[in-house]
Order: C-alpha cells, then sequence, then structure tokens
C-alpha cells in the first residue's frame, strides 16, 4: 500500500483550475484580449493571429470560461431556453429544429433544452426562469398565459417568442396556421372529383394541437365543395392501419388526407394489402412532402409546408435580445401547398 492511500493520509490536491490570466500569460496577450477573444466581442478589433494563439492557449490549458462570471459582467445569460417537444415529431420538424440551434449556436447564444413533460404552464414558467434564460422559445406545447411572460421577463428573459398555432399577449408570435393544411389536402381532393373523403386523426396523445386544427381546415374545404368529411381515429400502428383498412368497404369512401406523410404512407400500404386500388378505388393525400413518399409507388401526393428557416428564428431572438424594448411582433409564417402525384 502506498503511502498515499493509507488510511488518515491527506487527499492529493486537486489540480489547479486554469484561469484567464494564464491563458493571457501562455499566448503573451492582456487578460482584455483573451476575453474578447472567448467571448467572441465584435465591437472589438483583433487580428485572426492573436486569436487563434488565445484559443489554442485556451485548449492547451483546458480552460473554460465561467459562465456566471460572464453573466454578471454582461448583465445577462446567453441561455436560449427551449423546451423539449411533448409531442412525436416528424423528420421536418426535427430538421427546423437542428437548424434552430446550430443558427443560436453561430450568434454565441447556449440552447439549453429543458424537460417539461407533465408541467402546467404556471410550473413550467417558473422552472424555466430558474436558469434565468435570456429568452425562451415555447414551441406550443405548454399553454402559456400572459402571466406566465410576464414571470419570465421579470426573472431578466428579454425574449419570449411562442411558436403555434396562436399568439400569447406579451409575446412575439410566430404563427403556424395548420387549417391550411387541411384545407389544401381536402380542397385538391375534391377538385379531383373525390366526394366522401376520409381525414385521418391521429389518436397518439398531443398530437391534437396539429391534428385538431388540420381536421377544421378539411372541413372548411369540405363545405365550400360540398363534399363529405369523415374523421378516422387512426394510431400510428400497424394494426390500427389494418384494422381501418378492414373497414374500408363499409365506410365507402374514395379518398383520404392521413394528417401527413407517415400516417398515408402507413395506411396506404394496410389498404393495398387489404386488395384497395389507390388512386383507382381511393386516393391518397399526406403532408410534409417527405422523401419516402417519393419512394412509394404510386408516388404519394403530398400538402408541402413551408416553415421558417432555422436562420430567421435565431435572427429575430437575437434582435429581440439586442433591443428588448420592442413592440410585440407577430408574424405568420407558415404556408402550404399541393403537390400532386400519382396516389391521386
Amino acid at each position: 500500500m502506498s503511502q498515499s492511500s493509507k488510511p488518515g493520509a491527506p487527499a492529493p490536491a486537486a489540480p489547479a483550475v486554469p484561469t484567464s490570466a494564464d491563458v493571457a500569460r501562455l499566448a503573451g496577450v492582456s487578460r482584455a484580449t483573451v476575453s474578447y477573444v472567448l467571448n467572441n466581442a465584435e465591437a472589438v478589433r483583433i487580428s485572426e493571429p492573436t486569436r487563434r494563439k488565445v484559443r489554442e492557449a485556451a485548449e492547451e490549458l483546458g480552460y473554460v470560461p465561467h459562465a456566471a462570471a460572464r453573466s454578471l459582467r454582461a448583465g445577462h445569460t446567453r441561455i436560449v431556453l427551449l423546451p423539449t417537444p411533448h409531442v412525436p415529431i416528424g423528420p421536418l420538424y426535427s430538421r427546423f429544429l437542428n437548424e434552430l440551434q446550430w443558427a443560436l449556436r453561430r450568434l454565441d447564444y447556449t440552447v439549453v433544452q429543458y424537460g417539461s413533460l407533465g408541467l402546467s404552464g404556471d410550473q413550467a414558467a417558473r422552472a424555466w426562469a430558474e436558469l434565468r434564460p435570456v429568452a425562451v422559445i415555447s414551441l406550443g406545447e405548454i399553454t402559456l398565459s400572459p402571466r406566465n411572460v410576464a414571470t419570465l421577463k421579470r426573472a431578466g428573459a428579454r425574449a419570449v417568442i411562442t411558436l403555434g398555432p396562436e399568439s400569447v399577449p406579451g409575446a412575439h408570435a410566430l404563427v403556424m396556421d395548420q387549417t391550411e393544411v387541411g384545407a389544401r389536402a381536402v380542397g385538391h381532393l375534391a377538385a379531383t372529383g373525390r366526394s366522401r373523403i376520409g381525414v385521418v386523426v391521429p389518436e397518439e396523445e398531443g398530437l391534437g394541437l396539429f391534428s385538431a386544427p388540420r381536421l377544421a381546415g378539411a372541413r372548411t374545404a369540405a363545405a365550400e365543395a360540398g363534399v363529405h368529411v369523415e374523421p378516422l381515429p387512426m394510431s400510428y400502428t400497424e394494426v390500427s392501419a389494418e384494422r381501418l383498412a378492414a373497414r374500408w368497404p363499409d365506410l365507402g369512401l374514395d379518398a383520404v388526407y392521413a394528417y401527413n406523410d407517415e400516417y398515408a404512407m402507413l395506411l396506404m400500404r394496410a389498404l393495398q394489402d387489404a386488395g384497395v386500388r389507390i388512386p383507382e378505388d381511393t386516393a391518397v393525400v399526406g403532408a410534409d412532402d417527405l422523401l419516402l413518399g417519393r419512394l412509394l409507388r404510386p408516388r404519394l401526393s403530398t400538402v408541402q409546408i413551408e416553415l421558417p428557416t432555422g436562420d430567421t428564428l435565431a435572427s429575430l431572438v437575437d434582435r429581440v435580445v439586442r433591443e428588448p424594448g420592442e413592440a410585440q411582433e407577430r408574424h405568420d409564417l407558415m404556408a402550404a401547398r399541393i403537390i400532386r402525384r400519382e396516389s391521386s
């Protein structure tokens, strides 16, 4: 047994934590220059060779800036809080969230994903406020009230942005009107002569945020065209799709809008297995314009949805953080158009 491991022996000293002064000495620059470089200060002109020396010195020493100290100097954190979605999200939405996080990181923000499952609006706002984020982007899975927005702003949030079907007083709103998706799908089917149209309504918990307005849009378009719409509950499983396909002859439907491409592909395969010809017996339309839909035979007709780019939303966050006194803005972002292929 070594001397240091004997009972009662003093514990080994913890390694010294490198400081910005250590980085400055190794790089041969001032501490202020270290701060400017590592905080990506754009107002100060520093040559690229100097920036490289500072970064290399910081990496060699294993130096990491202290977030709390940085926040004290700046008067706020650089945290953008992004609650994790409570609902299943498809490739389209997932790609948008990835773009947003990369764009915020390029603007020197730290994106913190917060698991808010099971929290009410009041509980979520208090939990988020504890982290003192400079911005919060709520994706609509939690219903925020004006009081919740005020709680976040009192805790230092300069930007509270909601992304969803409705706006919230006190917050900047990026509104995505999901009714247009259902209206485009049913309008297309009615224009091609279909008169009895099923609309798949996902049974998965949480998807009502999107499926309910899409069904409402489908009903509006059906009323305008004088056709019948039949809601069709279905979960995203082969068994559920097979059960629905088995009922198809009794339903008497000649078309179906299946919420999105994933549900459409699942139901289309079940219908084909049950002997239903597509599009001769039943036309099928999805939404999101996924690549897999183009690989099916027949190729899947779809509603193409145009979401804002991650760069667009990140730029809005940065502008509101820098100019928090501006009036709240509402941006209607989502546009939808039909892409007709062989399935309809």
